[in-house]
């Protein structure tokens, strides 16, 4: 297929620009189950969809602001790789079509904070998203904990679909990932409260995770 051919070439790309300007260190804890499962991971900077994609060598679709697929070449780059469009209003249809893309066999990520991470540090509060859409779809959900040093991110002004924004870029240093044990969910994806919970659970090893990849990150500058 030629998402897949696609998907092949950007991740060559990807992983030169990585050895080129970061210090990666990937760590799986668990090894991955077999089948389609929903890598949920937080998001400290803009580069993190690309770099996630350095995890595996299978295919994968990300779920991805809209703004994204707003920029002419890299938007229609991204649909021809079978990315997903997050738009504003339009929650039902995504989470339906990330749904439709597991049930084919292929893996989805999402970041369920929904926006960059706190400068600095630290994680926005989940969305409902990454809950709904385990419970709807039955897949694992694999937590991924990235650290990065927020002394390498370049925080550049831009214009999406008409409005102001920032990027945050991560040009050099230290990129950490920890890939933690897969999570199973049932239960009613309606239930407000439930979903609620279901959030936090996941938020809660991303968290942690993403503790451990600093830690790594810092044992080496020791």
């Amino acid at each position: 297929m030629l998402s897949d051919s696609l998907y092949r070439v950007s991740r060559i790309m990807i992983q030169s620009y990585a050895r080129l300007l970061l210090n990666m260190d990937i760590r799986w804890r668990y090894s991955l189950p077999a089948g389609p499962v929903l890598f949920a991971a937080n998001h400290p900077s803009t580069t993190d969809p690309f770099l996630i994609h350095l995890i595996s060598k299978k295919p994968m679709s990300l779920m991805v602001t809209s703004k994204a697929f707003s920029i002419p070449v890299l938007g229609a780059f991204m649909r021809k790789m079978n990315h997903i469009c997050v738009s504003p209003g339009q929650g039902e249809k995504v989470l339906e079509q990330a749904r439709q893309t597991l049930k084919a066999g292929r893996s989805v990520t999402i970041f369920p904070e929904g926006l960059i991470s706190p400068a600095g540090g630290g994680f926005n509060p989940p969305r409902s998203g990454v809950a709904r859409l385990a419970l709807s779809s039955g897949v694992p959900v694999i937590p991924i904990g990235i650290y990065l040093s927020d002394k390498g991110c370049h925080r550049i002004p831009a214009m999406f679909e008409g409005e102001p924004d920032i990027v945050t870029w991560y040009l050099h240093g230290p990129y950490a990932i920890t890939i933690g044990k897969a999570m199973h969910f049932r239960g009613d994806a309606n239930d407000k409260d439930f979903i609620k919970k279901v959030s936090e659970n996941i938020m809660q090893s991303i968290r942690s995770l993403a503790l451990d990849s600093q830690k790594r990150v810092r044992q080496v500058r020791l």
